[in-house]
């Protein structure tokens, strides 16, 4: 049985540089979709995005400054980029030398899809 996500997942796994994609709740991080290579421990990933993504939402709120539409945390080894709506949130793994402006706008364009 395929999920109404399979599509928007296969493309944007297929943007270079990204090894996973997820789609997870916002409120607790449980994984509602997901393609990622082998290695990748999603639960851990999806966990991590869902309490970033809500607290920077919620924090941006409170500040007055509007809905968040894009967050992205830059490590050593990659990047975590999350775009969510109501209640999920879209999240890529890519690498570090990623083209994120690519994947952003991907990812933008994908989140229009999400409810």
């Amino acid at each position: 049985m395929s999920s109404p996500f399979e599509g928007m997942l296969e493309m944007l796994t297929r943007q270079r540089g990204v090894v996973g994609c997820l789609i997870v709740g916002e409120d607790d991080g449980i994984i509602v979709d997901v393609n990622v290579q082998v290695g990748i421990d999603a639960p851990v990933i999806a966990a991590l995005a869902a309490a970033l993504y809500r607290r920077a939402r919620l924090s941006s709120e409170a500040a007055g400054l509007a809905t968040v539409n894009f967050l992205q945390l830059e490590a050593e080894r990659g990047h975590l980029c999350m775009a969510g709506r109501d209640g999920l949130v879209i999240v890529t793994i890519t690498e570090p030398k990623a083209q994120i402006g690519l994947i952003r706008g991907a990812m933008l364009q994908s989140v229009e899809t999400l409810a």
